[in-house]
């Protein structure tokens, strides 16, 4: 089988098609509101307390998003897990497992075995069912939860909110050149809640606010301060931080300055992906862009690498390329580079949990 077409690869990925206005797409309007409607109802039903939350005996700090991925979660919550372990609490990640290849005996998909790796001390639990995956965590001595993109899934409680907004693409889709972008629920667009939904967050965090211009994260600042007016405002940026060769050897990022490579993704935010390696000074050539937790075939990766060409991809891909390809890692990392303070405020002030005030207690009592 040949390599697909640049054209076929661009049609396999249904975010660029939605981020265009115009056509037959807004026929998808009525149903995006009628989502937007049923998603305030069920926000409604937990406000009001219809709906059940279940809370566990460590306190539960969400990460999440309004779209559908892409803004640069996974390296976040790995830069909260370690500010977590650095206050010596016992960290364990909790996230629902999407994209798990069902034939793996782990049923671990790409970004668990990227903590694995990444986290080696954190403890992680995969469960669509949050609540019966922290009650796991817990018992297996963890003193606080990251829930990885759990802002929508509220049956769980948690005691600290932060919501990331991705400042190249802020309501999912990526921008139609000259036009903006849509800004729209499913199906119309890859919003899973409208974008007031923002106000119950505690605090929002704008990442890649490096990849904007400075009048492109003002505008996003001030809109994002009317729909969760009063709550902090976080900007963040995520940095290239090594490249790995194909048979492990570190190199330096210097490296990629004036060559010639090619992409392989499978991201949220591949465009993200790719202005990184540009901003190292690679002349990217072709980059091969397939939907966010794809698990790549030999067929995916046909043609690629060839004539002398650096294959380049993300940690995250690297972990399902093994065994199909020779591709060169570039490694990120999360940096906060405004609002350091307040955030690590907001972490001090999370309960602890009832493990942890037993053995204080037991402490004060002893030495009493």
């Amino acid at each position: 089988m040949g390599a697909p077409s640049e054209r076929t690869e661009q049609a396999r990925r249904i975010d660029q098609r939605l981020a265009r206005r115009g056509g037959a797409l807004e026929l998808l309007r009525p149903l995006a509101a009628v989502y937007a409607g049923l998603a305030r109802l069920r926000a409604s039903g937990y406000a009001r307390g219809w709906l059940p939350q279940g809370r566990v005996e460590v306190p539960v700090v969400s990460v999440g998003n309004l779209s559908a991925g892409g803004t640069g979660k996974t390296p976040c919550v790995a830069f909260l897990a370690q500010e977590l372990e650095r206050r010596g609490l016992r960290v364990g990640i909790l996230s629902r497992g999407y994209g798990a290849p069902k034939n793996s005996a782990a049923r671990e998909n790409d970004e668990a075995r990227w903590y694995a790796r990444t986290l080696p001390a954190v403890e992680r639990e995969q469960d669509p069912d949050r609540l019966a995956g922290a009650q796991r965590l817990v018992e297996r001595g963890v003193e606080v939860i990251l829930l990885d993109d759990g802002f929508q899934h509220r049956r769980l409680a948690r005691d600290l909110d932060l919501v990331l907004v991705d400042a190249t693409r802020p309501w999912g889709l990526p921008a139609d050149p000259g036009r903006g972008f849509v800004q729209a629920c499913f199906p119309r667009g890859f919003l899973r809640e409208p974008p007031s939904a923002l106000a119950r967050a505690d605090a929002l965090i704008v990442t890649r606010s490096d990849q904007v211009s400075e009048a492109e994260r003002a505008a996003l600042v001030a809109e994002l301060a009317e729909l969760a007016p009063g709550k902090p405002l976080f900007l963040g940026a995520h940095r290239p931080s090594a490249l790995v060769a194909p048979d492990g050897r570190a190199l330096a990022l210097e490296d990629l300055r004036g060559r010639a490579v090619e992409l392989v993704s499978a991201l949220g935010n591949p465009e993200a992906f790719e202005r990184t390696v540009r901003g190292l000074g690679a002349e990217v050539v072709l980059h091969r862009r397939f939907p966010d937790h794809h698990l790549y075939t030999a067929a995916d990766l046909a043609g690629l690498g060839r004539d002398g060409r650096w294959l380049v991809t993300s940690e995250k891909d690297a972990t399902k390329l093994a065994g199909l390809a020779a591709a060169h890692v570039l490694a990120a990392r999360f940096e906060l580079l405004a609002g350091a303070p307040v955030l690590e405020a907001l972490l001090d002030s999370l309960p602890r949990a009832r493990a942890r005030r037993e053995r204080a207690a037991l402490h004060e009592g002893l030495h009493g």
